[in-house]
């Protein structure tokens, strides 16, 4: 018993630390239901239910166990560190399909289509592409197609 309360223990300081670090930096939603507020504490107004678990946020600001975030929508607010995840996640943006390739090469062969709003988890990023997994489908896509990674930052297994 007392092994599986320190492994608990463990994960939730590896979690949590892992969120004190320079802002801005992403990380995603960990949790299926995550509420956004006006203020760093319980007692402020919630402005946003999030029920969208992985999707990505950028970190903005840093408060006790309280993170000003930022949604791809721009909307911003407070969340309890516990609701966050290090997971990098994006996006698909635009408004039409975005191609996901089977290289990170403009002309390898298109592996399917990414309909915009689609969320994937991302590693491997480099030099204007990102290998992507949305549900159990992997592949290559631009980054300027996604929102949740810099251009130009290397984001590495």
């Amino acid at each position: 018993m007392k092994r599986l309360a320190g492994l608990a223990l463990l994960g939730l300081a590896a979690s949590a630390s892992a969120q004190d670090r320079p802002v801005p930096y992403w990380a995603s939603i960990q949790s299926g239901e995550a509420m956004m507020r006006t203020g760093p504490a319980r007692t402020y107004p919630g402005i946003w239910l999030y029920k969208r678990r992985d999707l990505p946020i950028r970190v903005l600001k840093l408060h006790e166990n309280w993170r000003l975030i930022e949604d791809s929508e721009g909307t911003r607010g407070w969340m309890l560190r516990t609701m966050l995840s290090d997971t990098r996640t994006a996006i698909v943006r635009g408004s039409a399909p975005r191609p996901v390739h089977t290289k990170a090469d403009e002309g390898s062969r298109v592996r399917y289509l990414a309909q915009p709003g689609v969320v994937g988890r991302i590693d491997d990023c480099s030099e204007g592409w990102c290998h992507i997994k949305i549900g159990n489908r992997e592949g290559h896509i631009k980054v300027a197609d996604l929102w949740g990674v810099e251009p130009g930052e290397t984001v590495e297994d």
